[in-house]
């Protein structure tokens, strides 16, 4: 009888053990471990981190670090760190936590209206983990240039505007050869038929589309404006786009950052290869990003023979166009007399 309650005591007790060690279990593993009221938190680690920068990375939003750790030892995560973006959500146990670290997720990125490379470049670094500086060496790599027939003025037509899927963590070279295979993509062969007959290459197809983009934010207009460049372009008679004289002017003022919203003298002085009043043909590079519609308005023109236009006094946001220079004249007279009415000048 005594061995019976002895076998039974041993058994309660055993039994009391594996109960404690299963509840401190399910304390460690299945109840929620977080802090954050929000529906869900982003995690950002980076490449190379160790298990102790990412404790500190996600130290804000975990409740019990101790749990956490625990449970990321006993599933090996403590020695293989991921980097990349992660998502927690509300109440998630330390369980949950570990395995969502171990799963990164894309980010979406978006970029347009850049001006120069510089600028994309730093747009791109807020939202990849690739910083501008080893963006701008991945894109202006000698080697890199040369293989794809590209100077570090034309490389920025490599880049087509849009929203694209990345690991955050995608390195500037991985990122560079993505912009690659969309750009080869873009330029299909019914592109690059199309910039063959107008006598053009699709870097100078994209250069002639970033004046056509500065100069009209009008759609339907682009195809109308292409054209006034083509036939200016046919005739050996100079592009004399306003946009490019202000970009000429930033450039060799090196300051990106003033603005311009009227042409002078003083800017159409300077001396520049992107000063389109002073040289003919293209500008050695874009001037800003051109957009799809305007490549696709420079490939797609409409047909007439005007060779000049000038800003609408009536239809705000378009454009007067002329054949002859005395019919522009008309046009530019009432349009400066217009614009010396709004300044007082």
């Amino acid at each position: 009888m005594n061995f019976k309650k002895i076998i039974l005591s041993i058994s309660l007790l055993v039994l009391g053990v594996i109960a404690y060690f299963g509840f401190q279990v399910y304390q460690i593993v299945f109840t929620p471990n977080t802090t954050f009221s929000e529906d869900k938190v982003s995690i950002f680690i980076p490449t190379n981190a160790n298990f102790e920068e990412v404790k500190k990375i996600v130290s804000p939003y975990i409740n019990d670090m101790d749990k956490f750790e625990t449970l990321a030892n006993r599933r090996g995560y403590s020695s293989q760190v991921k980097a990349g973006k992660f998502e927690l959500t509300k109440n998630m146990n330390s369980n949950a936590i570990v395995s969502a670290l171990r799963r990164s997720i894309p980010v979406r990125v978006t970029f347009n209206n850049q001006e120069r490379l510089e600028n994309f470049a730093g747009r791109i670094a807020m939202q990849i983990e690739a910083d501008s500086i080893h963006l701008l060496q991945a894109f202006k790599d000698p080697k890199f240039l040369d293989e794809n027939g590209f100077t570090e003025e034309t490389v920025f037509t490599l880049l087509l505007p849009n929203t694209f899927e990345f690991y955050w963590d995608t390195s500037a070279e991985k990122f560079r050869n993505q912009m690659v295979k969309e750009y080869y993509r873009f330029w299909n062969d019914e592109r690059k038929a199309k910039a063959e007959q107008l006598g053009l290459t699709p870097v100078q197809v994209s250069i002639l589309a970033s004046i056509v983009h500065k100069e009209t934010s009008k759609i339907e207009e682009r195809p109308k404006v292409a054209k006034v460049y083509l036939n200016r372009l046919a005739m050996g008679m100079p592009l004399q786009a306003d946009p490019t004289v202000i970009f000429a002017y930033k450039l060799a003022s090196n300051d990106f950052n003033q603005v311009i919203k009227r042409v002078y003298y003083k800017h159409l002085e300077v001396e520049s290869p992107y000063n389109t009043y002073r040289k003919v043909g293209l500008p050695p590079g874009p001037i800003f990003m051109a957009d799809i519609n305007a490549i696709d308005a420079v490939l797609n023109p409409e047909q007439h023979d005007f060779i000049y236009f000038c800003a609408s006094v009536e239809r705000f946001g378009y454009h007067e166009f002329a054949t002859t220079l005395a019919d522009h004249n008309v046009n530019a007279k009432k349009y400066a007399a217009w614009l010396n009415a709004q300044t007082g000048n």
